[in-house]
């Protein structure tokens, strides 16, 4: 199989699974490490290659997430040999965080990188293809999209807006948030005022608080100043880099609100069916590999960010108290059955979401879960 023919391979699904995306790129000849800089060194675009804009929700320089869409573009690069070239952009450059959908939508920019519940107000479904409280977790959304339906639902739910949306990135579990005062109780969330988007900030709200939704370069800014008391993001890596504990010293895990937040691309229906079959096929194949790469990459550095939290700023990680725990489980039902009744393309995505949760839950706590625990209290790796 020559490379156009295995590109195209891919984009009419005759390639699947986790690993076609980097599959496809290595028999392509392409790089597929982590070093988006290495790869942009390694290809350059030609004369007459194809262009594409991509506005961002991210702030530039923005660990894991902005460098999940500078990953894409690199990757699209090297795969197309040059022929396919997107231009990113950060946050405010061209558009503001919240007005990529928009701008994708119309045609203003080619594709977006972003967080798809920032969109419930267009669907309330939206937040089923990044995260719900007590939802799915990385490994589990992969295995709906692939193979549990979700991807056509999602495609569905995008071509009503003209947008072909892909999953891009995983940022894994996300932290629970930082906080001014200790959270002992339920009532300790009576008036708080906390960043938190999509349906994790109605949660927020039915536990008592006021939820804002702010962009990343945003929020520390509004904990300084007061505006609000407590924020979450998306876990250590990104939180530390942030500096969210100089103003709020409380750090609680685990996140009851984004057990694994899907990052998408979303590009304009229009401009995506006039690539070639093989720039279609490069650019689901680029997505794909900024997915499994960032799961690793978010484990990972997560894990140094938490230990110099630790380190160097006395950081420990709490709990919830268990009454916030009930009581946010119960919400959240609520919650998911509340955006699966607000039409009928909603409804099918919700059901046939919990269809898939259902169905891999009892694996994923039964072996999964259960081996993380075993393994705790089993194995005492201190030095």
């Amino acid at each position: 199989m020559d490379r156009r023919s295995l590109l195209t391979a891919v984009a009419v699904g005759t390639i699947a699974g986790a690993g076609a995306g980097v599959a496809a790129a290595r028999l392509a000849g392409a790089s597929v490490g982590p070093d988006v800089a290495a790869r942009q060194g390694a290809a350059s675009a030609v004369a007459g290659a194809v262009r594409l804009n991509m506005v961002t929700s991210w702030p530039k320089g923005m660990p894991g997430l902005g460098a999940s869409a500078e990953r894409v573009a690199a990757s699209a690069l090297a795969l197309s040999g040059g022929t396919l070239d997107i231009k990113v952009y950060s946050a405010g450059e061209l558009v503001g965080p919240f007005e990529v959908f928009d701008a994708v939508a119309t045609g203003s920019a080619d594709l977006y990188h972003s967080a798809d519940y920032y969109w419930q107000g267009k669907n309330p479904a939206y937040p089923f293809f990044t995260a719900v409280p007590f939802g799915m977790n990385a490994m589990e959304q992969m295995g709906w999209l692939d193979h549990g339906g979700g991807q056509a639902l999602w495609e569905e739910l995008g071509a009503g807006f003209g947008i072909v949306p892909m999953a891009a990135a995983n940022t894994c579990h996300q932290a629970g948030g930082w906080f001014k005062r200790e959270i002992n109780s339920l009532s300790d969330f009576r008036g708080l005022k906390m960043r938190i988007p999509g349906i994790g900030g109605e949660m927020v709200r039915r536990l008592g608080g006021a939820a804002v939704a702010l962009p990343g370069g945003e929020i520390y800014p509004a904990l300084q100043s007061g505006v609000i008391d407590a924020a979450e993001f998306v876990g250590p890596w990104n939180d530390l880099g942030l500096g969210f504990y100089r103003e709020a010293p409380f750090y609680y895990a685990p996140g009851l609100q984004e057990p694994g937040a899907i990052l998408a691309v979303g590009v304009n229906k229009g401009r995506f069916d006039r690539l070639s079959r093989e720039h279609q096929a490069i650019l689901r194949a680029a997505c794909r590999e900024s997915y499994m790469t960032s799961i690793g990459e978010f484990t990972y550095q997560n894990s140094v960010a938490l230990e110099q939290l630790r380190t160097n700023h006395n950081i420990t990680l709490r709990a919830f108290p268990a009454e916030v725990t009930a009581e946010a489980a119960k919400v959240a039902k609520v919650m998911w059955a509340e955006a699966g009744a607000a039409d009928p393309l909603a409804g099918r995505i919700y059901e046939n979401w919990l269809k898939a949760y259902r169905t891999m839950r009892p694996w994923i706590e039964g072996a999964e879960a259960a081996y993380m625990s075993t393994r705790a209290k089993a194995l005492d790796l201190t030095p």
